[in-house]
This record gives structure tokens, C-alpha cells and sequence, in this order.
């Protein structure tokens, strides 16, 4: 526990360093829905994307320019929207075919100062919170085409919270993080 957020042990145990090489940016297309969104993401979308659209693929403008910028279900809650139940309409391809952000890459030409969902950037960990107590728990999603990212990260012994490190701290703040890194520092032997 840190503050009033559960830190599951797979966060700190495992271990994870993003292989884009071998997974192609997978995570942007796989799945059966898009990004989960924060309620003020959404906000960040509304104003922002005539400066992200010139960013993003034809058809992902399409979806929307019909469906909104985000999508709400009383299950899941806001999230991006999908081209046809597959790739996030925010996502685009790099030179190498690779599958990127196309709100990270207005982000990187300072055309906005949003860098992508914080879902996107925490990932592989998933952020639950619990409506009824507003405690949240950060917990490790495990998912086959990650693979190459726990080889590769057990191969540098990379902790996945260390891997997000950048993303923890956007969330939660450095003196979160710093506590975190003294606990786990604390329980190794």
C-alpha cells in the first residue's frame, strides 16, 4: 500500500521492458476495446484534436468524425474508439510499420502538451479503482503478446513498475514513486 493505492506483487516482481521490434505495437489494435480514458482525457480529446488529426490515419478520422472522439459503456466506462473492433482510431504506423500513438506523436512535435492516454502509458499495468472507497489498485495485465516484453525484460531484470516509471510518476507523483522503489528496495534480500 502506498497512500491509499493497492500495489499488487506481479507489479514489482515481474518483469517487462516494451519489445516493439518483435510485438509491432500489437497492444494498439488487439483487444476488445479501445483505451480506457480518465474523464478529464476526454476533455484533453475534445479540445485538442484539430490539432491531433493531422496525425491520425484516414479511417481513424472517419470512426471519429461518426462515433466521437471517445466511447462510454456503464461496464468499461470512457475509452478510445475502434476502426471495425479492431485498431484504436488514435493509432498510426511509424517507417518500420510499426504501430504508434498518433496523440503521442502531435505530443513530440510540441504540437500539444498531452502525451497519451494514461492508460496507454502505465501499460502493462492496469489501474482498478473502487467507486465505493476511492482506493485504486495497480495491478499487472498479463497478456500473450507481450511476451517478448517479459523475455526482454527479464533478460535486463527490469521490474514492469520500474519499466513505467515515467507513467507512474505522471499519475501519481515522485514522492509516490520513490516510495514505492524504497519498499521494494526494502523487501529484497
Amino acid at each position: 500500500m502506498i497512500g491509499d493505492v493497492l500495489v499488487s506483487d506481479d507489479v514489482i516482481e515481474q518483469q517487462f521492458i516494451c519489445n516493439l521490434d518483435a510485438c509491432k505495437g500489437a497492444c494498439c489494435w488487439e483487444g476488445d476495446m479501445g483505451a480506457p480514458l480518465e474523464v478529464q482525457e476526454c476533455e484533453i480529446l475534445e479540445e485538442a484534436y484539430d490539432k491531433i488529426k493531422p496525425f491520425l490515419l484516414p479511417e481513424g478520422i472517419e470512426v471519429i468524425e461518426k462515433e466521437g472522439k471517445y466511447t462510454y459503456t456503464k461496464k468499461n466506462g470512457y475509452a478510445t474508439p475502434l476502426i471495425e473492433k479492431g485498431p484504436c482510431v488514435y493509432m498510426i504506423y511509424d517507417n518500420d510499420g510499426v504501430a504508434k500513438c498518433g496523440i503521442e506523436q502531435a505530443y513530440r512535435e510540441g504540437v500539444i502538451d498531452f502525451k497519451k492516454p494514461i492508460s496507454c502509458h502505465l501499460y502493462p499495468i492496469r489501474v482498478l479503482k473502487n467507486e465505493h472507497t476511492d482506493m485504486e489498485a495497480l495491478n499487472y495485465d498479463k497478456w500473450e503478446i507481450c511476451s517478448a516484453a517479459c523475455e526482454l525484460g527479464a533478460l535486463h531484470q527490469v521490474a514492469v513498475y520500474e519499466f513505467v516509471k515515467e507513467a507512474i510518476i505522471r499519475k501519481y507523483g515522485e514522492e509516490f514513486y520513490e516510495e514505492l522503489d524504497a519498499g521494494v528496495k526494502h523487501l529484497k534480500p
